[in-house]
């Protein structure tokens, strides 16, 4: 199950431009995601974050590896000092007004397994929260419209 790739789907109250907007614009991301200092969605380009409990902090080292605007982001996502690369996929599919969602985590298999911080369940819980709490309420918040 260890090298199993986490999935998670959520479908948005959103159009898929608004939902690329949010997934690729550093000041939407902070909003709901991290605090990323750059970002840009194109092949190549590198940002890193810290991120992790209050007690124990990690860099987090990542890497556009493929951009399908409006479709598809793919970037690895590694930590400083630890062994290991995975890579975070985001798919998005349009369904009519809304849209749909595909996060993939493949890799979390290579992290150190007697670290229980790297451990699957733990980047579960966490994408459930980003993805299926945070950004669905920043998406589908009112906007007074």
């Amino acid at each position: 199950m260890q090298n199993e790739p986490f999935t998670i789907e959520r479908r948005f109250a959103a159009p898929v431009k608004k939902v690329w907007k949010a997934i690729t614009d550093k000041d939407e991301m902070k909003q709901w995601y991290f605090d990323l200092p750059e970002f840009k969605p194109e092949t190549g380009f590198e940002f890193q974050f810290y991120g992790g409990a209050e007690e124990k902090q990690y860099l987090h080292k990542c890497r556009i590896t493929e951009v399908v605007s409006e479709k598809k982001l793919t970037y690895s996502w590694r930590y400083e000092g630890y062994e290991g690369i995975s890579f975070v996929t985001f798919d998005l599919f349009a369904e009519g007004d809304a849209s749909r969602l595909k996060l993939t985590h493949a890799g979390l298999g290579s992290f150190p397994p007697d670290n229980p911080d790297l451990a699957k369940e733990n980047f579960a819980e966490g994408w459930k929260q980003i993805i299926g709490e945070s950004l669905k309420s920043y998406l589908e918040k009112d906007t007074g419209i």
